[in-house]
Parts: structure tokens; sequence; C-alpha cells
């Protein structure tokens, strides 16, 4: 499977299977993480992290502190797409895989600023 990022004008297409997402919380300035999977029926969610609480990002009862980090399993049917909008208050999505971060900038090769980047899977 692969995942296309597209934001202004440019598209990138990586060949991967999972990912993470990290961003930084524009208020309590912690760290959230979510593991995603690329699947033929689209984007799936399979587990968040958030290393505090706060601000409206209080983790579900669900949720376990395991190694600093709530921690907790998210049930939801698969996405087409994913948004990614930027606040210049929080700093840049990045997208981790196999033990390696890089920002939304990087990987598309341009300053992404507070254009939206659109995730999906990536059409055969």
């Amino acid at each position: 499977m692969s995942l296309c990022l597209a934001s202004a004008g440019a598209i990138k297409t990586l060949a991967l299977a999972a990912f993470t997402l990290v961003w930084t919380h524009s208020i309590e300035k912690v760290d959230w993480q979510e593991d995603w999977q690329v699947t033929p029926q689209g984007l799936v969610l399979l587990r968040a992290r958030v290393k505090g609480s706060g601000a409206g990002m209080e983790p579900p009862p669900e949720a376990r502190l395991l190694d600093g980090w709530f921690q907790w399993d998210v049930l939801r049917p698969p996405l087409p797409e994913l948004l990614l909008g930027n606040s210049a208050a929080a700093g840049e999505w990045r997208l981790c895989e196999g033990g390696r971060c890089r920002t939304l900038s990087e990987i598309l090769g341009h300053p992404v600023g507070v254009d939206v980047t659109k995730m999906s899977v990536c059409e055969p």
C-alpha cells in the first residue's frame, strides 16, 4: 500500500503500510501521537497516545498510563482521507515510520505553512 500526501500543488507518494502521526498541542505544548494503518478500505486509526491532559485533550476513560503516555485503542471505521491544518502556535505535523520522523515540509519538499495537507490511500 502507499500513502499519498497533497499540499499546495505538491503530491508525494510514500510506500508504507503503517505510520505514526505526531504533533504538539498548541496550548499544553505536549506531544500527541496516533498510529495509522494504510488499507484498501482507507486510513485506519489504531491507537492514540498523549503525554499529558488538559485544554481539550483529555484521554478517554479507557486510556492507560504506559511509559509516561496515556494510551488507548481507537475503534473507528476507515477514513477515505485525512485533512491536516497547521497552527503557527504548535509547529508542524510529523510523520514517523520505522523510527524516523519527518515534518510534512521535509516530506513534500517545500514549507507547508498554513496550507492544508490531504492524506489518503494512493489509487492503484
